[in-house]
């Protein structure tokens, strides 16, 4: 480690830089209510510091494309900070800094295993480099402490004597020294610093896996009892009957638009499926990948090959069937991020079954297949953080209101609190197409104060977003509002008058009746 001291002092420096810059950028950004340029801005920073440290990184070629994606995600999070897009940045720059040490052509289960044993490495790192540490300085010999505190004497006796009598003489000395105060002990902030500490040191000092798990063995036989060609043969072929009559079902009354029976409601209908038939296609994509590996001899059976290509087909059909139940959910009520994060996901569990089975067709190793899944994963999470789904949420939701009004359903305003900066365009827009009436004044008032909260975050630079700052210039292009008013609340949501605790109106007292005198 000598004869590295020097790059190691760089990288404690570089480290103790990233802790000042996370704490001006995160710590002390007070009032923000989210993450925004400080995210992107830290991001930044973090892979300057890589970069500057180890340097050999441009020069690896997966190192310098992690780099490049790393880079591309950060500067991301300025425009836009995402939980998923920092996530891919996170997992690009543990690939960057991991990369020279792991061989060429592993497959995505290996890395998985290399970037959680570099984080669990990670939290003991700065202990052991501080051991070595120590060792090389007991090896240039022993530190004569009493020759170090004797030479500090003189300076700092004489030093204070002097400070005080100045003290004495000068009264601005003499308060400013009064002042003087020990910093407050502020452990969150102290827990802050350590955690960023230990992360920075573990991206600019890694500490590689040097052996690393098999891929599981997800090809040959299967030596299970009761798991032959024959039983495989026949479980295939009831699958696919009884995934016919679903499918059956479904062509009766989802593709042809046939009336469904009576007590049973759309709704119903739609939404209860839904999630049971997506784990319906995740079992199979598992029974194919556990009784039909490649080289095996159900596999190798022409038979069985061709009822697996017809029960994909059918489950391909199911999800098609699943993502129609989803739309016309969302026709009948609204579009919402969740309801666009399943149809995302039913896409993903659908392009997981084709390359099950075309890895069966072709005889595809399971790396290939655990690789290929990955990357079909990795493109969608880049694309969602680069696309904002509220956004277009809230776009197709305005556009289809016409029709929606005319079969009684009303525009869900309250969902737009959720969607915060996302929604402003589009309720701007809507706004100014719509005529006079109670809906435009409704849908102004909820335009007006989600710009207003949006513009206040805005004037934290800590939490900027320059997709906002787009934002905040459109609608003020449509709404001819240069400066974003507070509306005020109102007592619900959607921007209706109604009083929370009416006061009840006391009843009239009933008339007072003389009482009859006995005497009379």
């Amino acid at each position: 480690m000598s004869a590295r001291l020097p790059s190691f002092w760089i990288r404690v420096g570089l480290a103790l830089a990233l802790v000042a810059a996370a704490d001006v950028l995160m710590w002390e950004a007070d009032g923000v209510e989210r993450f925004g340029a400080n995210l992107g801005l830290l991001s930044l920073a973090v892979v300057l510091a890589v970069v500057l440290a180890t340097p050999a990184l441009r020069r690896h070629s997966l190192s310098a494309i992690a780099l490049t994606v790393a880079t591309a995600l950060a500067a991301l999070q300025v425009e836009r900070a995402t939980f998923v897009g920092w996530l891919g940045f996170a997992l690009a720059l543990a690939v960057a800094v991991l990369a020279p040490r792991a061989p060429s052509g592993q497959d995505g289960w290996r890395w998985a295993q290399r970037i959680v044993a570099a984080g669990f490495k990670g939290l003991v790192a700065p202990l052991l480099d501080l051991r070595d540490l120590l060792k090389v300085r007991a090896r240039r010999g022993p530190v004569r402490i009493a020759i170090v505190l004797t030479g500090a004497l003189l300076p700092v006796v004489g030093g204070a004597v002097f400070l005080s009598l100045f003290a004495a003489a000068n009264p601005i000395i003499s308060d400013a020294l009064g002042g003087l105060r020990l910093p407050e002990a502020d452990i969150a902030r102290a827990v802050f610093w350590a955690m960023i500490a230990i992360v920075a040191w573990c991206l600019l000092r890694p500490r590689g896996l040097r052996r690393t798990l098999k891929t599981p063995g997800l090809d040959g036989d299967l030596d299970l009892p009761g798991v032959t060609t024959a039983s495989i043969t026949i479980s295939l072929a009831l699958f696919n009957l009884i995934f016919a009559l679903q499918n059956g079902l479904d062509l009766a009354f989802l593709w042809s638009g046939a009336g469904l029976p009576q007590g049973v409601t759309f709704a119903d209908y739609a939404h209860r499926g839904a999630y049971p038939l997506i784990a319906t296609a995740l079992l199979a994509g598992l029974f194919v990948v556990t009784f039909l590996r490649p080289g095996s001899a159900t596999a190798a059976d022409r038979r069985v090959r061709l009822l697996v290509v017809v029960w994909v087909a059918q489950n391909l059909f199911l999800l098609a069937s699943t993502a129609l139940r989803t739309v016309d959910y969302i026709e009948v009520y609204s579009l919402t991020r969740m309801r666009i994060a399943a149809l995302i996901w039913m896409a993903l569990v659908a392009t997981g079954l084709v390359l099950i089975c075309w890895r069966m067709l072709r005889g595809k190793s399971s790396g290939w297949l655990i690789n290929a899944n990955l990357a079909a994963l990795g493109v969608v999470l880049v694309l969602c953080s680069v696309f904002d789904l509220g956004a277009f949420a809230a776009a197709w939701n305005v556009r289809r209101l016409p029709s929606a009004t005319a079969k009684g359903v009303e525009l869900d305003l309250c969902y737009f609190d959720r969607l915060g900066g996302a929604g402003i365009v589009s309720l701007a827009e809507l706004e100014r197409g719509l005529p006079a009436g109670d809906l435009r004044e409704r849908v102004a008032w909820k335009r007006q104060a989600l710009t207003f909260q949006v513009a206040q975050q805005q004037t934290h630079w800590q939490g900027w977003r320059w997709r906002d700052a787009r934002r905040l210039h459109r609608v003020a292009a449509l709404a001819n509002e240069v400066v974003p008013r507070d509306p005020g609340k109102r007592a619900t949501c959607d921007g209706r008058y109604r009083l929370l605790n009416p006061t009840p109106v006391p009843s009239p007292a009933p008339p007072l009746t003389p009482t009859p005198n006995p005497g009379t």
